[in-house]
């Protein structure tokens, strides 16, 4: 089953432990009680922190050579890839495991890059795509959607309105609040009626789909600086 974003860790060696829709205490480390992507997060609010500070951020007011539709054909030939029992064992998640990135937010998580193997992986989707496409520097990368989302937000790039090719973060409770996003995507397009189609990776039972969702799921969204 698919797990939820990442919830920032709150002691070292416990990205796992605190993965997913619902965490249960246990005496040595925790263990997760998985859940779809897709229903409510039974967890209390994530621990604010602050933005990475990286070159990233340099990055993120040039225009990449990339278009939207470009990298929208990327994510939806990624459709049907599913993580295996443990929910891991996707390509995303091993990417990001090995990446300079997983090296950074790892001292904001706790724990280990190796954990992110087993980590819900719908941020981590978001930036493989990216990274494929040469779109990296406006997708941003990161494995906690709260953050992803704030990077955006730091840069100047975030908004209400969906647009194709946008990131797209959502709250199950309807909040507008950053802190709240449980759950991120990318916009293919506004529907015009109240709904936007999408393609998300950790969703579902673990898997790479389209799907469609109201927007009043929506907190906000990211805007890349696409090629015209």
């Amino acid at each position: 089953m698919a797990k939820h974003r990442l919830i920032r860790a709150l002691t070292p060696g416990s990205i796992r432990a605190a993965l997913g829709a619902t965490v249960l205490a246990s005496a040595a480390f925790g263990a997760v009680a998985p859940a779809h992507a897709d229903t409510p997060e039974q967890v209390g609010p994530a621990a604010k922190s602050s933005v990475v500070q990286t070159a990233e951020h340099a990055a993120a007011n040039q225009r990449v050579n990339v278009t939207a539709q470009q990298v929208l054909d990327v994510a939806r030939a990624q459709i049907g890839t599913s993580e295996n029992s443990a929910g891991g064992g996707t390509k995303f998640q091993k990417w990001y495991a090995t990446s300079q990135r997983a090296m950074e937010t790892v001292k904001r998580d706790g724990g280990a890059p190796t954990e992110y193997l087993n980590a819900a992986w719908c941020s981590m989707f978001v930036s493989w795509v990216g990274e494929q496409t040469g779109a990296r520097p406006q997708v941003g990368w990161d494995a906690y959607t709260v953050e992803h989302a704030r990077w955006f937000a730091a840069n100047h790039r975030w908004g209400s309105t969906p647009k194709p090719g946008a990131v797209v973060f959502f709250s199950w409770s309807g909040s507008k609040s950053i802190d709240a996003i449980n759950h991120v995507g990318f916009v293919v397009k506004d529907n015009g009626d109240g709904t936007i189609s999408t393609i998300e990776g950790n969703t579902g039972n673990g898997r790479v789909e389209a799907r469609v969702r109201p927007t009043s799921q929506v907190v906000g969204y990211g805007y890349p600086n696409y090629k015209a």
